[in-house]
């Protein structure tokens, strides 16, 4: 993929984004009683990926190592064999202390 290919399917990854982004709150005020289940399929669409890994790696802070140990660079430099294996095995990719809880959502009274 050339660059002009990235920037325009960054581009258009961001206007959908920016588009469902504006839809959201008017969806919340016109019925507040909605629930929002679907916001994990939003989060893992590949045009807010994009867009969120764009942000990540233009910010100064891409310089930065996460609490993965993992820079920007070294993300796009590719996983190696480590990454594989963890897709294959299914191991976190988080360390055992920085994991979050199971039990991340706060609950309805």
């Amino acid at each position: 993929m050339n660059t002009d290919e990235l920037e325009h399917a960054v581009y258009q990854a961001g206007r959908k984004v920016l588009k469902i982004q504006t839809r959201l709150p008017c969806w919340a005020r016109d019925d507040p009683h909605h629930r929002f289940d679907d916001l994990f399929d939003l989060v893992a669409d590949p045009a807010f990926l994009l867009v969120a890994w764009d942000r990540v790696r233009g910010n100064k802070g891409a310089r930065t190592a996460g609490v993965d140990g993992r820079t920007a660079r070294s993300v796009e430099a590719g996983h190696g064999p480590e990454g594989a294996a963890r897709k294959k095995t299914g191991t976190p990719l988080l360390p055992p202390g920085r994991r979050p809880p199971a039990q991340t959502r706060p609950r309805r009274p």
